[in-house]
């Protein structure tokens, strides 16, 4: 398939720039899969979307502040993106600035882009492909850094600097494990009261992780999307979800993934044998139309960009035509598209039965 398969047209005054008030407060679009039909909703109407019977699959990563602004020991200015703590004092990172920094390199960091140096410093020990190996001086530990003088990493289509309220709302309420650089934004709708409600109804809830990377928001640059190389991230997946996947199958209920993030998260530890089974390490799963899902029955996401991975994730999951389809109907709607924008519930076209 094309690149240009996946693309759509989106007025800019759709991409969400700010969250709502309320995390509930976002509209619900959903999908039927199987008929292509379309219907409207509040995000609150999940529960009655949900069965008694479905599983509930949220990814529990926390966002760090990964975003720091520094300058070389020459002056120049840079911005640097962390993708990976390595140690308590080592990172991989996203570094741009006129010139890429030496192996040896000394970078002083600021408060603020172009603010003056404070007292913590990072040198450059060396690079691994396009990301470059970060330690800090004097081993302070990163995630000191990062609390004390780090941004919320915003994704690039949010035209704005990260502001205070962003700590708490570019988070999701279950975040529980530090390591991502992007939200897992389908969980960004739920709140404590909407999570209590779900367990009144009986519906259980379980846990993987996956860091988000900032790869996430890399575009597809091959114009033959099997070409196109996907950015590993790690994920770690216990035998309590396995066994509760196989349990909820067992007995005729659904598994729902929370988000994209959540569906790699599933389909990746079913790669080794088919199976589900218990994963912990780096997945680099890209699921485009073709592929075959053998551990979701149904998912909660937002909206994508034109002609990325996720935009081929849920097409895979629903078809693309119907994907299409509905991305035109939230248009003329008015949705409000991307990470801080209103959500989807879709269930799939067709699923294998070997969980």
């Amino acid at each position: 398939m094309k690149r240009s398969d996946f693309n759509y047209h989106l007025p800019p005054g759709l991409i969400a720039q700010h969250p709502l008030a309320e995390r509930t407060a976002s509209r619900l679009l959903s999908l039927d899969g199987l008929t292509g039909d379309v219907s409207h909703h509040a995000f609150t109407d999940l529960l009655a979307l949900l069965r008694p019977d479905d599983l509930l699959v949220f990814n529990n990563t926390r966002v760090i502040p990964a975003r720091l602004w520094g300058r070389k020991e020459t002056g120049g200015r840079m911005e640097i993106l962390l993708e990976r703590l390595t140690s308590e004092t080592t990172a991989l990172a996203h570094v741009r600035c006129s010139k890429s920094p030496k192996p040896g390199g000394l970078i002083e960091l600021s408060v603020d882009e172009g603010g003056d140096p404070g007292p913590h410093r990072l040198r450059v020990t060396g690079r691994e492909g396009e990301l470059f190996c970060l330690a800090s001086e004097g081993a302070t530990p990163l995630a000191d850094i990062l609390q004390d003088i780090g941004h919320m990493p915003l994704p690039p289509y949010i035209d704005r600097a990260d502001e205070a309220d962003d700590r708490d709302r570019y988070q999701t309420v279950f975040a529980e494990r530090d390591g991502a650089v992007a939200a897992p934004t389908a969980g960004l709708h739920f709140s404590e009261a909407l999570l209590q409600q779900i367990d009144k109804l009986g519906i259980r809830r379980v846990s993987v992780t996956l860091h988000v990377g900032a790869g996430t928001f890399q575009p597809v640059r091959a114009d033959n999307i099997e070409e196109h190389l996907m950015h590993a991230e790690y994920v770690d997946v216990d035998v309590s979800v396995c066994n509760a996947v196989r349990e909820t199958r067992a007995r005729g209920g659904r598994v729902v993934a929370v988000g994209t993030t959540a569906v790699r998260s599933l389909e990746s530890a079913c790669r080794a044998s088919g199976r589900i089974e218990p994963l912990r390490g780096d997945t680099d799963i890209f699921i485009y139309p073709g592929y075959r899902f053998l551990a979701v029955d149904a998912m909660i996401t937002n909206f994508h960009l034109p002609e990325s991975t996720l935009l081929m994730l849920v097409s895979a999951f629903a078809g693309r035509e119907p994907i299409m389809a509905a991305y035109r109907q939230a248009v003329e709607a008015g949705y409000r598209f991307f990470s801080y924008g209103d959500a989807m519930f879709i269930t799939a076209a067709s699923l294998e039965s070997s969980s």
